[in-house]
């Protein structure tokens, strides 16, 4: 596959094109001048990608004459809390900038979100660019405008809905990608699949290994395809009052996990969502709304690609359901005291559901956490 490729985010005047191929960091002035309303940026990345892509970038700027300064940021998750994020927006100010002053996001989700949020309330709102390096910040975080940090109540509770002007997605830079963090990112490329599109699921069943083996075209047709996907979902529903709230499958379940063990290493946002979204197959099995073999489909999938499916041994001797239902209640979707789900009829066909009963989650949770327990795709009761 040759050629840069755009997609339009359309949302009238603040639509956004996403522009992805290959070497496009190296061309990214070129990219980002059209867009940008003046020729100085603010740069914010972190420390392990800062090696890799910020000179490239930074050249990249000065050869289309925009001056730039760059901030770096610790590497993790860790780093998306109210300590940081006070301390980027200083740093930021501390530069004189202007209203007319655009943020770069170089890096994953963490600097995209981090970044995007305070974009969103420095002088009451700054251009944004997203400059994705990962694969799970190529295929989801970077597009869509939605921007926060985590709190110790849960992930994501504090933010703001604030479009980038552009999204940049070089696939070369996924080959710099530590594998576990590919894989970890290739989990939310599954989810489109999952929620909308069967015949996307399938190609990636014949594929995503070549994906993740280093493929460079299976790689760009997996990000065009997610990001056309979410475009479509984005301008049909900018803030998430309908259909957008599918591009949650597995983020519930995946949130919590996350939050229970402790946003650090021990699970990564793709891994959780991977433990997300086969929980919501089962659960969907469980209440009799989806066959019992397209969970077992999707287990072995995500166990091929090495991805984990079930949450018992993270859970072993760290959190129990009780605790991982409370932080579940804590959820942005929460609606008159019952978490929002997002279940499945089938691969391919998930929709949002209000109806499960707080007690047949809390026995759903229960069995998924316990000891060698696999598969929780068992014909069960009703919500």
């Amino acid at each position: 596959m040759s050629g840069d490729e755009r997609l339009t985010v359309g949302l009238g005047a603040r639509s956004y094109d996403i522009v992805l191929g290959r070497g496009l960091i190296d061309r990214a002035g070129t990219l980002l001048a059209p867009v940008i309303r003046r020729k100085r940026a603010v740069i914010v990345t972190d420390a392990h990608v800062a090696p890799l892509y910020l000179p490239r970038l930074a050249a990249a700027l000065a050869a289309a004459g925009i001056e730039h300064d760059a901030i770096t940021l610790p590497p993790g998750e860790a780093t998306k809390d109210f300590a940081h994020f006070a301390r980027l927006c200083e740093d930021v100010l501390a530069l004189g900038i202007e209203r007319a002053t655009p943020i770069v996001a170089l890096g994953g989700g963490v600097v995209g979100d981090l970044a995007g949020f305070a974009a969103a309330t420095l002088l009451r709102g700054l251009d944004f660019v997203q400059v994705p390096t990962t694969l799970l910040a190529q295929v989801d975080s970077s597009v869509g405008g939605k921007t926060a940090i985590d709190t110790r109540h849960g992930k994501n509770l504090v933010g703001a809905f604030h479009q980038p002007v552009r999204v940049i997605a070089d696939i070369d830079a996924l080959a710099s990608l530590p594998r576990r963090e590919l894989v970890s990112g290739y989990a939310e490329v599954v989810k489109y699949g999952l929620i909308r599109d069967a015949a996307f699921f399938g190609r990636l069943e014949a594929e995503g290994a070549a994906l993740l083996a280093g493929d460079a075209d299976a790689r760009q047709r997996a990000v065009r395809q997610s990001c056309a996907a979410k475009a479509a979902i984005v301008a049909a529903d900018e803030r998430e009052s309908g259909e957008r709230a599918l591009l949650n499958f597995g983020h519930t379940f995946g949130h919590a996990l996350e939050a229970a063990t402790g946003f650090g290493d021990a699970l990564l946002h793709g891994e959780a969502v991977a433990l997300g979204m086969q929980l919501a197959f089962d659960l969907s099995v469980h209440l009799g709304f989806c066959p019992a073999e397209a969970a077992a489909r999707l287990r072995r999938h995500l166990a091929a690609i090495g991805l984990p499916t079930s949450p018992a041994e993270l859970a072993a001797g760290r959190f129990g359901a009780a605790p991982l239902l409370e932080l579940m209640r804590k959820d942005k979707k929460v609606a008159d005291g019952r978490v929002t789900l997002i279940l499945a009829r089938a691969i391919g066909d998930a929709f949002v559901c209000r109806d499960v009963a707080p007690a047949t989650l809390a026995d759903f949770l229960a069995g998924a956490l316990e000891p060698g327990r696999n598969s929780l795709a068992t014909a069960g009761a009703g919500a």
